[in-house]
């Protein structure tokens, strides 16, 4: 049997860093709407009978019903492919939801709490549904199977071997889903892509279906699947109009912010790439990231961050008979003497110079360097 395996597409998700600039988070709603079509289309090209969404479709917050309609107008354009859905922890299953209330395509299947096999001529897929924003088990380790002779797939949400703090998202055992024997386990919630890491893999995380922010780089998409009793084959193949990367900018031999605006649009971007840009180096002048997202910047830069450090000489700064010398020789004293974590201090030390610029630009400087 054939099938399509997605999950965390994020309908209508507010895409907060993409909007730092310009208007990327409005483009990449419409870019989103453009994935589900081209998935669509390549399940109408290759007859495949099968559409698994391992929760997380879309924003239960944000949601427009425009958009459900739009998305349920694409699943009736495959009448003869069975979509199953398994609600996440952003798309639970509750009394507001849309997969409550809406009515979907016939060929659409929504699991439930209490719904948890749909049996098929060519496989039985079993499933299971979040039914708050939070769920710490879904009883996975309950289910059992009906035909192990048939093709068995489990549709559901949660964390593989996750650390402490996933345990609100129906925290799951990977030798736990093993043992269960499924031929496939259709897994949602992990943005990051995870289908060939082992041998003949069968637990699959597809990644989100277009990357949500600059903690998901590179290619997104969707996985493909052929599926027998004794074989599995599996092929990723992207949806994601853009892919966005980080590049860092050295700054130690820039002396103003013209001169910074120069250099990073002096930068060799590539097209449908978006950009996040670290700045790193000693910086000889006060970088305000927010003045700089207002200036001509190539909009491909959608995220500046300043990981720069002040090109100042400590020492001689510390023998400075002002507030700011005094500061500095406190600091370093504290590094020699105390047991507070020096990198913690040499924060305190970056922030507090960063502050006495600043005060140093103003017309009470003079005054307080007399105090």
């Amino acid at each position: 049997m054939k099938f399509v395996h997605i999950a965390d597409m994020h309908f209508d998700a507010p895409f907060v860093v993409l909007n730092s600039r310009t208007n990327w988070g409005e483009i990449r709603r419409i870019e989103q709407r453009d994935a589900l079509k081209k998935i669509i289309n390549y399940i109408k090209e290759n007859n495949i009978k099968f559409l698994f969404v391992a929760g997380d479709l879309y924003e239960n917050e944000q949601i427009r019903e425009s958009t459900i309609e739009y998305i349920n107008d694409l699943f009736k354009q495959i009448p003869n492919t069975k979509v199953f859905i398994s609600p996440g922890n952003h798309d639970p299953y509750i009394n507001n939801s849309y997969y409550k209330t809406f009515q979907w395509a016939e060929n659409v299947i929504i699991f439930s709490q209490n719904q948890k096999v749909y049996e098929t001529s060519d496989a039985d897929i079993y499933g299971i549904a979040f039914t708050d924003f939070y769920c710490k088990d879904l009883k996975v380790n309950e289910i059992k199977i009906n035909n192990k002779d048939k093709l068995n797939i489990l549709v559901v949400h949660g964390t593989v071997d996750g650390s402490l703090e996933n345990v609100e998202y129906n925290p799951m055992k990977k030798s736990m889903l093993k043992e269960l024997g499924f031929d496939y386990i259709a897994l949602g919630h992990i943005h990051k892509l995870n289908y060939n890491t082992e041998e003949n893999q069968r637990i699959v995380y597809p990644g989100s279906t277009i990357s949500l922010g600059f903690d998901e780089l590179g290619q997104h998409g969707m996985i493909v699947g052929e599926l027998e009793k004794d074989k599995i084959n599996l092929k990723f193949i992207p949806v994601d109009n853009k892919e966005l990367k980080e590049i860092n900018v050295e700054v130690t031999n820039i002396n103003d912010k013209e001169e910074l605006v120069e250099k990073l649009n002096s930068l060799q971007l590539e097209e449908n790439i978006l950009y996040k840009v670290i700045l790193i180096g000693k910086r000889k002048f006060e970088i305000n990231i927010y003045n700089l997202y207002k200036l001509n910047i190539d909009d491909r830069i959608v995220k500046i961050k300043d990981n720069t450090k002040p090109d100042i000489d400590i020492s001689a700064v510390a023998r400075q008979n002002n507030l700011k010398g005094l500061f500095v020789k406190e600091i370093l004293n504290e590094m020699e003497n105390s047991n507070i974590d020096k990198n913690t201090l040499e924060n305190v030390l970056e922030i507090g110079l960063d502050i006495f610029c600043l005060l140093y630009t103003s017309d009470a400087a003079d005054d307080l360097t007399r105090v």
